[in-house]
């Protein structure tokens, strides 16, 4: 159990990351739409390779399952990330950045619906310090500017966010491996990225320099491949409510880049945020230990 746990954190850490990849990929002129192509472009080639090398019976899909792949690419990875983007033009990050980690709670009442998951005392007082932790940490200072266009962006996004963990269950209960989940959701993604925002000026940044390939091929393996690679495997030994909790690392690990790499102030409330996120995941471990003991 402890494997499937350190997974899905280890995944919310490297998501926490992507702030890092993408001010740096500004700088080359790459928007967040031109990323996303980028990222999960080359997460699906890093993927098909994974399957070729593992075993290419795996890209074999059953036609009724199909839906399962469209849920987790284009219902989940490409909508909310369309709703995040369209929410940070409209609001500040920080408050689009709430509004996103509305998902666990989403996944939790789901799960609760579709996969007849309990939701038990533990589990709510771990959704409550996840939720308040990220609140913590992103709505520190400053003004936050809010209209209802975007909390409803704000809101699509952390219910598409929420559709990933939802649709990838029902995938792997339907006997397919996480890589293949993983490799069929970053290509429809893709896909429709390309389709909606086109693929020239990411992509003659990633071939105009060796450093802008070193970057690019960087951020997809690290905010895209390594994550959804671990998360995925996280969910099939782990209850997709409780993996969902502990991905909500990522706004700590955000934080703590803003820190130590953009020279943004930690505040006393910030920090007590990231207690929080960890006070969330030590609850739901030591339930755990318990049963085990």
């Amino acid at each position: 159990m402890q494997k499937y746990t350190a997974s899905v954190i280890t995944a919310g850490c490297l998501w926490g990351l992507m702030g890092l990849f993408t001010r740096t990929l500004a700088t080359y002129g790459v928007d967040s739409m031109g990323a996303i192509v980028l990222r999960c472009g080359i997460a699906a080639l890093l993927f098909a390779v994974t399957l070729l090398v593992r075993d290419p019976k795996q890209f074999r899909i059953r036609f009724k399952d199909i839906w399962c792949f469209i849920g987790t690419g284009i219902c989940s990875l490409l909508f909310f990330t369309y709703c995040y983007f369209q929410a940070i033009t409209i609001m500040d990050l920080s408050t689009a950045a709430v509004l996103l980690y509305t998902a666990p709670s989403i996944v939790m009442i789901l799960s609760l619906v579709l996969f007849h998951e309990r939701i038990t005392v533990q589990k709510l007082i771990a959704l409550v310090l996840a939720f308040a932790g990220c609140c913590l940490v992103s709505l520190v200072g400053g003004e936050h500017k809010l209209s209802t266009v975007g909390i409803l962006y704000g809101l699509g996004a952390g219910f598409g966010y929420a559709l990933y963990s939802i649709f990838a269950r029902y995938a792997l209960d339907r006997g397919y491996s996480s890589n293949t989940i993983n490799f069929y959701s970053c290509l429809l993604t893709t896909i429709g990225a390309v389709i909606i925002w086109g693929a020239a000026q990411p992509l003659g940044v990633m071939f105009g320099s060796w450093k802008g390939f070193g970057l690019c091929t960087a951020l997809g393996i690290v905010t895209c491949y390594l994550p959804y690679l671990l998360y995925t495997f996280g969910l099939t030994g782990l209850e997709t409510g409780k993996a969902s909790i502990l991905a909500s690392f990522e706004p700590v690990v955000a934080t703590l880049v803003g820190i130590f790499v953009f020279h943004e102030k930690l505040t006393p409330l910030s920090a007590l945020g990231c207690v929080c996120v960890l006070s969330a995941v030590v609850l739901l471990n030591l339930k755990r230990r318990q049963k085990a003991n």
